[in-house]
């Protein structure tokens, strides 16, 4: 049986407006090559066919929805965008001369196709989505696989999941693809996008190119293709993703750390459209706490005339929304608008792909203010990552730079982010030079990456306590009312968590945390035939409260399924057995 999300679009008249659209550090436990292949490629421990019949529904479902969570230019499903109401527009690069499949799909699916803005080398923001006006789609040239539901889009690191899910089912042509898709918006956007919208071209999402880039060389040197060539052109595209992390305005102050940060102004596009309320939600909580309504709710006037129409949208009312529909009392606010600096964070926070949090102060309000665990850990990663890419390439001098960056990486990571005394990793407010005290389950980065010392790692070990849950590893020890906080598991996370703790030798424990978060997924997957976005760790469900900020919860789900496999490949068979039951 195959599951989709999306119907076609009725055929419409097509009008084109342009002819031509001109990571391990010596203390670490080290990756064996073997052990680098079967990491990166994805090779299974347990392989399908050995698997018990109970899991054979939930990995039907799986196989199924690799199909129907794929977009290309072979249906009209590409284009539909339920964030926002504009038409089905499809826009090309500059310069990029139509082909005749692109023309067949625009005729058939789109109302309009669009040129994008002339720009010899794109870089990151050098292109304003508020001047790209109606919103569309960014064209790709391979097919891709999206999360599902509202998230219609290939998204930058939800694809690293999802590829790892792909190489597992043995679909390495499309994992391919989704990586030459990345090679592709950095030739043409200027940036690894959040997602290929226009009006996501203002941000990225954290740094896995490279872990893609070997998840798919390590595949196919597997089955005896070891292509040098496509390895070399990826490592060319992967300095210029890394180059945009490591610039201004990407650095975390002189700290040697970066952070999240969006070239982009005002509220985010698409929450504008997918949630008109969520704003006056977030000041009407600034305005009922005081520390907070000083620091990002903001005179009217103290910007006019120079405040943007966009920050006025929201002058008129910070009452909860709540209030209103219900027809309780409300006070007009209209002297108060979220300031510039909210916006900045708002939209940081997005770039991190953690939104919504309460980790960088309620609703990210101070993301771009803080050097986070989650992105220097992975920013070691592409280091190491691409220090083993030029030694494979025999680029020896390129190879030890790249392990020197690596190693002052990790020295400001430890200086800055690691707590001796509470055993975990924290981000760093680096404007106000103070380490965050807010548990998170990204301490478990440094572990996945190798950045950490095999002490911090038993530290961190030690503290699973913190997060583990009957249904794995909770996001936070805060219930904010939003997503990416308690009592809510990831599958990404899990992830990250899982393999980092079998990195240092901590099995058991790697097993049973896997455990617990699959047999959640397989247990609401028998209840109610779906894979989700996110799961209530607490009370194991996928029913959820969000309270504030985007409150769906999404079924498909693309790195859910992708998880899904390559914690199971790796269970010992008692577990795997137990688990079918």
């Amino acid at each position: 049986m195959h599951f989709y999300w999306y119907s076609g679009f009725t055929p419409i008249a097509v009008l084109f407006l342009c002819g031509l659209c001109f990571p391990m550090m010596a203390m670490a436990p080290e990756r064996g090559a073997n052990e680098a292949v079967a990491i990166s490629s994805g090779v299974s421990v347990a392989t399908p066919e050995a698997l018990p019949v109970g899991l054979h529904p939930i990995l039907d479902y799986i196989e199924s929805a690799w199909d129907g969570l794929t977009r290309s230019l072979n249906s009209c499903a590409a284009l539909a965008d339920p964030k926002t109401s504009a038409p089905g527009i499809l826009y090309l690069p500059s310069g990029y001369s139509p082909s005749e499949e692109v023309k067949k799909f625009t005729a058939e699916c789109a109302d309009e196709v669009h040129c994008m803005p002339a720009n010899e080398r794109p870089h990151p923001g050098s292109f304003d989505p508020h001047a790209i006006d109606p919103p569309g789609l960014l064209y790709l040239e391979h097919p891709y696989v999206v999360p599902g539901g509202r998230f219609n889009e290939m998204y930058g690191w939800d694809s690293y999941f999802i590829i790892r899910g792909l190489v597992e089912d043995d679909r390495i042509p499309l994992a391919k693809g989704m990586v030459e898709n990345f090679f592709f918006e950095l030739e043409h956007y200027g940036a690894i996008l959040n997602a290929n919208r226009t009006y996501y071209l203002s941000r990225s999402q954290p740094p896995f190119l490279t872990e893609m880039i070997l998840t798919v060389y390590g595949a196919q040197a597997a089955i005896g293709e070891d292509d040098r060539d496509w390895l070399a052109r990826g490592y060319g595209y992967a300095q210029r993703d890394y180059a945009m992390w490591t610039s201004a305005p990407h650095l975390a102050g002189s700290t040697g750390l970066s952070r999240y940060f969006d070239f982009g102004d005002g509220p985010a596009p698409e929450e504008l459209n997918d949630d008109p309320d969520y704003y006056r939600t977030v000041a009407a909580y600034f305005e009922k706490h005081t520390d907070l309504k000083s620091k990002y709710l903001v005179a009217a006037d103290e910007n006019s005339p120079e405040m943007p129409d966009i920050l006025r949208h929201f002058a008129a009312d910070t009452a909860d929304p709540s209030a209103r529909a219900t027809g309780g009392a409300h006070r007009a606010a209209s002297q108060l608008v979220l300031s510039a600096d909210f916006y900045k964070g708002d939209r940081a926070m997005r770039e991190s792909g953690f939104d919504d949090t309460f980790r960088f102060e309620p609703y990210g309000a101070a993301t771009h203010h803080f050097a986070p665990v989650c992105l220097n850990s992975l920013l070691y990663n592409e280091e190491k990552n691409l220090e083993e890419i030029a030694r494979i390439l025999g680029r020896n001098d390129e190879s030890r730079k790249w392990g020197q960056r690596a190693e002052s990486r990790r020295a400001a990571v430890t200086k800055y982010l690691w707590n001796e005394k509470r055993g975990m990793f924290f981000d760093y407010d680096f404007t106000n030079g103070e380490r965050s005290n807010y548990d998170f389950a990204t301490t478990f980065y440094p572990l996945w990456t190798g950045l950490a010392t095999p002490e911090q790692a038993e530290a961190v070990e030690g503290n699973l306590k913190v997060f583990e849950r009957p249904g794995g590893l909770t996001t936070s020890t805060t219930v904010s009312g939003v997503q990416w906080d308690e009592p809510y598991a990831w599958a990404p996370l899990q992830l990250i968590a899982v393999e980092g703790l079998r990195r240092y030798g901590f099995t058991d424990d790697a097993n049973r945390i896997a455990y617990e978060f699959l047999s959640m997924v397989h247990d609401e997957f028998r209840r109610d035939g779906t894979i989700r976005e996110k799961y209530d760790a607490v009370n194991r469900t996928s029913k959820i409260h969000v309270e504030a900020g985007y409150d769906v919860n999404v079924i498909g789900f693309g790195w859910t399924n992708g998880v899904f496999l390559v914690l199971l490949h790796r269970l010992p068979s008692d577990m795997i057995a137990k688990l079918a039951q």
